[in-house]
């Protein structure tokens, strides 16, 4: 009997051994960490203990398996079990960044709104139709399309969205620099023009004006087509950059296509800023040239510091990039063309008669 006792005695000591050096396989398993790649591909198994019998006489055997999770799913801390993975994105509940970004482009866009009104009010007055009404309301329109369509980077990516969001900005921003590029233009040619007898003269008007901003749009139009038709951009799952996180992203489809849209507005841009740049020094009717210059200037910055920034981010942060950057400059032309004119407006009304602005033609 005693004999019996002291042989289960060491049979459970085994045992305990047994299971403690198994314990310690599988924390070692779960717990050891490594660099990069190697790392996810050890973190994403799941380990099972199996034993092959138990007697008095004899010591129990184990054996560790480990299986891999689904890519959607990422082990437990306890690495027995496969959970789904966080999903990464700019979303509207979980990010207080989506609530300030949308909440900052409905202040600009109600402000665009109430500018409107204001030129709307005082559509007759020398300033509004000193500066063409009708490039004028087409740049506040394109500049409130602008500021809406970063609502389409916020939210869950989607194969729509991901397709909509730089080539609507892409068009509706054209619109507004090409805007600007023909009232530079026309700047340019009413100056020539009122010298006796230019020639310059028979190209005054909305028609010069609306053929620049059409054939500008249409290029960028084409080349956002091209970019659908060829390689369009979609949604992308990045399922190993961060181990335990699904980074749900849009993937630009064709590189060639994203660049060409974005250098297409900043050719747009420099020329819109040289020719300002040149007719700046224009007699003070044509001021206007002025803004347009400082606004172009600001667009050009932002999107120069904008390409390092977007290419050395992932996920998110690139998204919110892009939003900074598009606000930024459409929140630029907003003010400075349209704020001295309403300046003007509202604070100094007794400027805002021929004489004042068209000089001693008037007098």
């Amino acid at each position: 009997m005693e004999q019996a006792r002291l042989g289960r005695g060491k049979a459970d000591i085994k045992n305990r051994q047994a299971g403690k050096g198994q314990n310690r396989v599988i924390k070692q398993m779960g717990s050891g960490r490594k660099s990069s790649r190697d790392a996810g591909k050890s973190q994403d198994r799941i380990s099972e203990l199996s034993g092959t019998g138990r007697d008095q006489n004899q010591d129990i055997r184990y054996s560790i398996s480990c299986f891999k999770c689904p890519d959607m799913e990422w082990p437990n801390e306890r690495k027995n079990q496969c959970i789904g993975k966080t999903q990464d994105f700019l979303s509207y509940i979980n990010d207080h960044i989506s609530a300030f970004f949308s909440s900052i482009a409905i202040l600009f866009f109600l402000i665009a709104l109430v500018i409107m009104k204001v030129f709307v009010t005082h559509i007759d007055t020398p300033i509004v139709r000193a500066n063409n009404r009708s490039l004028s309301f087409l740049l506040l329109v394109s500049i409130k399309l602008s500021f809406l369509s970063v609502f389409l980077f916020l939210g869950h990516p989607v194969d729509i969205t991901c397709m909509l969001r730089n080539i609507t900005f892409g068009i509706t921003f054209s619109i507004a620099v090409s805007s600007l590029l023909a009232k530079t233009i026309m700047i340019c040619v009413a100056f020539k023009a009122t010298k006796p007898g230019s020639s310059w003269r028979k190209w005054v008007g909305v028609k010069l004006s609306n053929s620049v901003v059409l054939f500008c749009s249409s290029i960028q139009i084409i080349i956002c087509m091209t970019w659908l038709a060829i390689s369009p951009p979609f949604q992308e799952l990045d399922l190993h950059t961060y181990p335990g996180t699904i980074i749900i992203q849009c993937n630009e489809g064709s590189a060639i296509g994203f660049y060409s849209v974005i250098g297409y507005m900043g050719l747009l841009a420099a020329v819109s800023f040289v020719l300002a740049f040149l007719a700046r020094t224009l007699p003070d009717s044509f001021n206007e040239a002025k803004y347009i210059t400082f606004s172009m200037l600001l667009f050009c910055s932002v999107w120069i510091t904008m390409i390092p920034a977007y290419l050395s981010t992932k996920g998110k942060n690139t998204v919110c990039v892009e939003i900074f950057a598009i606000l930024t400059s459409s929140a630029g032309l907003l003010f400075c063309i349209f704020l001295p004119k309403c300046f003007l407006i509202w604070f100094r009304p007794e400027r805002n008669i021929k004489f004042n602005v068209f000089g001693n033609k008037y007098r």
